[in-house]
């Protein structure tokens, strides 16, 4: 029985510690100088897209995470006060059933953009198995969305954490899934216009063109859930 007792204890004492290692920084990220994006507690430092100082009712903080309730009214893509330029972010997602988000980066604010996405490429948030999306080529989650196909799948089941990491250094791209590269390409030469002339963006004239820019979290319609948002300058 004290054997028992004392199991329980080191895992209550364990899953106590990783919940309160969620949305900080260790020695090491802060020596490296990593900041945080969330506090883990409140929205500060976020807006609603082209709604600065506002925040729709449909994006809310509960037990450390960023939650989007599709059933409110007050909508739109969550997007940083600040923006970045020469960056290493990273993020944990998770995604609900038959689900779809993103994460779009680069994104020039202003009311003359309808759409987040009219400026700023994404890395893709999926279900890829229950979402139409997931049939399309370069759709599936960890893809430069429309734009480049992951080289492998390192996803993980609905429901599960998943982490992305997202590096933008003087015009090379890089993306992460769950520790592993999957994307890697130039976002400025002639490969790249190349790329969005093929693409669903070709007519958005501003798209991709942002060396710099907001990072905003997607309003697709489909819950959706985030942790640890850390960047660092490079």
């Amino acid at each position: 029985m004290k054997k028992l007792i004392l199991t329980c204890a080191l895992v209550t004492l364990g899953l106590m510690s990783f919940a309160q290692s969620l949305n900080t920084l260790t020695a090491k990220e802060k020596k490296a100088g990593f900041q945080l994006l969330f506090d883990g507690k409140s929205l500060n430092g976020w807006h609603t897209y082209n709604k600065p100082g506002m925040i729709g009712n449909c994006w809310t903080v509960e037990d450390g995470v960023i939650s989007f309730d599709m059933t409110k009214k007050e909508r739109g893509d969550l997007i940083t006060d600040a923006e970045f330029e020469n960056y290493d972010f990273s993020i944990d997602w998770r995604i609900s059933k038959n689900g779809n988000s993103g994460i779009i980066f680069n994104v020039t604010e202003d009311p003359k953009y309808g759409s987040t996405y009219n400026t700023g490429p994404e890395m893709q948030v999926l279900d890829n198995d229950g979402h139409p999306d997931g049939k399309i080529f370069n759709h599936r989650s960890g893809d430069l969305y429309d734009l480049i196909k992951s080289s492998s799948e390192p996803v993980k089941a609905v429901g599960e954490w998943n982490t992305a990491r997202i590096v933008c250094n003087r015009g090379l791209l890089q993306q992460y899934l769950n520790g592993v590269k999957v994307v890697e390409t130039r976002y400025d030469d002639a490969n790249w216009k190349t790329m969005i002339a093929g693409s669903k963006f070709k007519n958005m004239p501003a798209f991709g063109l942002n060396m710099k820019g907001r990072i905003a979290l997607q309003d697709h319609g489909n819950p959706v859930y985030f942790r640890n948002i850390k960047i660092k300058k490079l």
